[in-house]
């Protein structure tokens, strides 16, 4: 196993795409499963450390004789990343342009609706910021109650409103179905709030019951009996019915839980659905570089710590060929372009239309050319097939 300081070379010498995670929340979501902590006072030393975690990948870099990565897109997600204020932004923005060469086309900020303020959108608008995805989730209070978010059902459109006045042209939402109790009709509602929007961009999921979240817990405790995981046939019902009217909307289903408007498709994530590296910093982030991933410790206080200290504390995975195989497989099938098959070694090319053929089959994959891709009725078993598809 390599050091440490090659292994952080290794990871962002031929980088495109720049994560940075913001753990912050004011508060938890019942249904998060990413990490986050609310210790809110230690922002100032956490942006810090970020820009010593930039600084010590730049000096691994100059210390090997490679070059310096060039950004193609950079995202800054959480958490909450509009717990930092304007100014930790700058700082941030500041210290990339320092390292990196800062050709970012794409640089995306999450927000919570209720954080958009005039003043903080007018702040956006003289940085680099030119997208925003916010997490709408759903347009009823009582449902958002539930899943403890902060904001109410009518600051979403308000937001969207102040971010166009400040000049944020390209904004996406996240929607969120499956609750318990909820109706097709309900469901029917959000869509309908969310296309009024006109946003350029949807990411919509299921309402997923991870261990480690308070949702889990609190199912498995029976805290709540209404508290009922969705019916998968309802599910089905819900997610169909997304697509249906998101496309006769306009929105290209380019990715399965992803709608986007011609053109605007999210170029940072799209980037981890066809195997392009990308750099990770910050507590929990990830890197890939195309032969390896590595990890920082998911624990703000360890990874400030290391960081300070000038050693990151960073868990590494090199990947075989095997590994590279399900990876390519599992994220290209779930674009709508799917897997090329002409980049696949002939003998995985050869396993994966082996084990596809069942799929074929019965129309829950369409082998075209040189593409294999999950159809309309495939979409929403995607990962039972996925699963088939992998090498043990």
């Amino acid at each position: 196993m390599p050091p440490k300081s090659s292994k952080i070379s290794t990871l962002i010498a031929y980088m495109a795409g720049l994560y940075i995670h913001i753990p912050f929340c004011a508060s938890r979501c019942i249904y998060c499963g990413f990490y986050s902590t609310t210790l809110m006072e230690l922002r100032d030393r956490y942006v810090d450390a970020l820009c010593q975690e930039m600084t010590l990948r730049q000096e691994a870099l100059v210390q090997q004789g490679l070059p310096l990565p060039s950004l193609d897109t950079i995202y800054i997600g959480g958490g909450t990343p509009s717990q930092l204020s304007p100014r930790h932004l700058k700082i941030l923005f500041d210290h990339i342009n320092k390292v990196f060469s800062n050709n970012a086309t794409e640089v995306t900020i999450e927000m919570n609706p209720d954080d958009v303020t005039e003043e903080y959108a007018h702040a956006l608008s003289q940085l680099p910021v030119n997208r925003v995805s916010m997490g709408a989730q759903t347009f009823d209070d009582t449902r958002l109650r539930f899943l403890n978010r902060r904001h109410n059902a009518q600051q979403v459109p308000q937001a969207v409103k102040t971010l166009r006045e400040a000049g944020i042209s390209n904004i996406s939402i996240d929607l969120m179905y499956g609750f318990p109790g909820e109706t097709i009709d309900n469901w029917q509602d959000d869509i309908t709030k969310a296309l009024d929007l006109g946003v350029e961009h949807l990411s919509a999921y299921c309402l997923m019951i991870e261990e480690g979240t308070v949702l889990y817990e609190k199912m498995r405790n029976g805290e709540n009996e209404r508290m009922r995981e969705c019916d998968e046939e309802l599910e089905r019902q819900m997610y169909y019915t997304l697509t249906e009217r998101l496309k006769a909307a306009g929105y290209e289903h380019y990715e399965i839980s992803n709608f986007a408007l011609p053109g605007r498709r999210s170029r940072h994530n799209s980037s981890y659905w066809t195997d392009l590296p990308y750099i990770g910093l910050g507590a929990a982030a990830h890197s890939y570089d195309g032969r390896s991933r590595c990890w920082n410790v998911a624990d703000i206080r360890q990874y400030i710590n290391g960081i300070e200290n000038g050693s990151p504390v960073i868990d590494q995975e090199w990947l075989n060929d095997d590994s590279r195989y399900n990876d390519r497989v599992m994220l290209s099938l779930r674009t709508c372009e799917g897997v090329d098959l002409s980049t696949l070694q002939p003998a995985d090319r050869t396993y994966l239309l082996s084990l596809a053929q069942k799929y074929i089959g019965n129309r829950l994959l369409i082998a075209e050319g040189d593409h294999l891709r999950l159809s309309n009725e495939g979409l929403f078993v995607s990962d039972m097939i996925m699963s088939d598809l992998m090498k043990v």
